[in-house]
């Protein structure tokens, strides 16, 4: 199409940036809705910007819980540790999906393939103990069927070629 332009509505946001007090918080937010998390690229071009300094843009990204300074990986493993997930094992759940993924709460590991979320509820109380994977629930677990699931979708991306 002549004269049509793609421009992301990040950079978008960014040509839009007209100085205006308490544009950071939007810029950044911005960035994360684009890349899944803020990139350096990105720390960079709001500081060019805003005038911002880079140092003090990261004091904000790392103070806030809402925003990443890393990719998520493909399979966003979200564990429930609200109360009746608690009261129903949660942290052994907690446990065997570290061990089994290979990772902490809020790391990713190192081929991109899950990453590990706590979570106060995710409203399945009935189903506790509860994980979310992106946007599939596994409800009334126990350690052997939590490694039955994370085994699967391991094997669901090696099928798919990832």
């Amino acid at each position: 199409m002549a004269g049509s332009c793609n421009v992301n509505p990040f950079s978008l946001r960014l040509m839009q940036y007209k100085g205006e007090k308490g544009s950071l918080i939007p810029l950044l937010q911005a960035a994360q809705d684009h890349y899944g998390y803020i990139p350096e690229s990105a720390v960079d071009q709001i500081s060019s910007v805003t005038g911002t300094p880079v140092a003090d843009i990261y004091g904000i990204v790392t103070f806030y819980a809402q925003f990443r300074l890393t990719p998520l990986g493909r399979y966003v493993i979200r564990v429930c540790e609200g109360t009746s997930c608690h009261v129903n094992g949660a942290k052994m759940i907690m446990q065997t999906v570290q061990d089994e993924a290979g990772i902490e709460v809020d790391q990713t590991d190192d081929r991109g393939l899950f990453t590990l979320i706590s979570v106060a509820c995710i409203g399945c109380c009935s189903l506790a103990p509860v994980i979310m994977v992106n946007n599939e629930t596994h409800g009334r677990l126990n350690p052997s069927r939590v490694r039955k699931v994370v085994r699967g979708y391991r094997k669901e991306s090696k099928k798919e070629g990832a």
